[in-house]
């Protein structure tokens, strides 16, 4: 675990775009990130969406038509990664997988595992067996007290349940039924508790150990992700008066060798409303992805200007400093 030491209150935080010498550009786009909405059956500490059971906002049926419409149209899209709140309980959640199956598309639901239980969604684990989705899961500690901290007083049991569960059909041996598990730092009280995730490889092994040891738990990969002060945990850090201090310390954890990796570098990211931005975190913050003439992208445009590689530069903010610090950090984890 990499520590930081104290520093400034008020620091300096260089651009991103000046710290990388040059405008960050996008590839051919091959995956569609899709928010289907806020509505959730947790409202986690860390949680960047700010998602919860008090939350109204998601899809709409026309916005529904508009991403059906992309997925069908454009095959260079090979993977549709669905997220939210849990995206299970929003609105068009089963017409794009169906959709994106249909043509052959990678799909991946990042579940919380907890809505297995909710009354209506119980038959969501043969669901996701039955059309082969890619889960990731999030369970940021393999121990109990720090996942019930994060998450909620008893997520980690019901999350243990919905894991043995999916291993009972197949999941983590079936090659065509991938498991992947998602782990983020504790939120810092701090500036002696700043930290980036650990050695990826050597995290995945105690998970592996510990899940396998306790609940005979299998899994495919451990994703590492670094908490990027925005949503909630900006507003927890900015509670704590670590906001600017974390700012910088993720400036100077900065790795130049994960720019190439960069998840919104090959991505659309889509919201409930049909806004198109380079990336999760960039939507969250309603940083909305620019046409070459500076207009804001829709799929609404993306479908009238008949094309997906439409972006030439990438939004940035300082918060990217938290997708390079130390080994990188994506939706798929760690870069390098």
């Amino acid at each position: 675990m990499v520590k930081s030491p104290i520093k400034n209150q008020n620091p300096t935080i260089t651009p991103f775009y000046q710290k990388i010498e040059a405008p960050l550009t996008k590839k051919g786009i091959t995956v569609l990130q899709i928010n289907l909405g806020k509505r959730c059956n947790l409202a986690c500490t860390h949680c960047h969406v700010e998602a919860g059971p008090k939350k109204t906002e998601e899809l709409s049926p026309e916005i529904c038509e508009q991403l059906l419409e992309i997925i069908n149209k454009f095959p260079q899209i090979e993977t549709v990664d669905l997220t939210g709140g849990a995206p299970e309980i929003n609105y068009g959640f089963k017409p794009i997988v169906e959709a994106a199956r249909a043509k052959g598309k990678e799909v991946i639901v990042r579940s919380n595992l907890t809505i297995f239980f909710e009354p209506g969604f119980e038959n969501l684990p043969e669901y996701f067996a039955q059309n082969q989705l890619r889960v990731v899961a999030s369970l940021p500690c393999y121990i109990e007290d720090n996942v019930d901290k994060q998450r909620g007083a008893g997520v980690y049991q019901v999350s243990i349940r919905a894991l043995q569960r999916l291993n009972q059909l197949g999941y983590a041996q079936d090659p065509n039924l991938n498991l992947d598990l998602v782990y983020n730092p504790a939120l810092p009280t701090s500036q002696e508790k700043f930290s980036i995730p650990p050695n990826q490889q050597q995290l995945e092994k105690a998970y592996k150990d510990y899940l396998q040891q306790h609940f005979g738990i299998d899994f495919n990969n451990l994703f590492t992700i670094t908490n990027l002060p925005i949503g909630r945990t900006k507003q927890f850090l900015q509670r704590q008066q670590l906001h600017q201090s974390y700012f910088k310390f993720l400036e100077d954890s900065f790795n130049p060798n994960t720019v190439p990796n960069l998840m919104c570098r090959n991505e659309l990211s889509v919201d409930y409303s049909g806004n198109v931005f380079d990336c999760d975190f960039n939507q969250m913050e309603n940083v909305p992805a620019k046409t070459p003439d500076g207009k804001n992208l829709t799929t609404a445009k993306l479908l009238e200007m008949d094309d997906l590689d439409v972006i030439n530069e990438i939004q940035t903010r300082p918060y990217c400093y938290g997708c390079t610090a130390g080994s990188g950090s994506s939706c798929g984890g760690s870069l390098v």
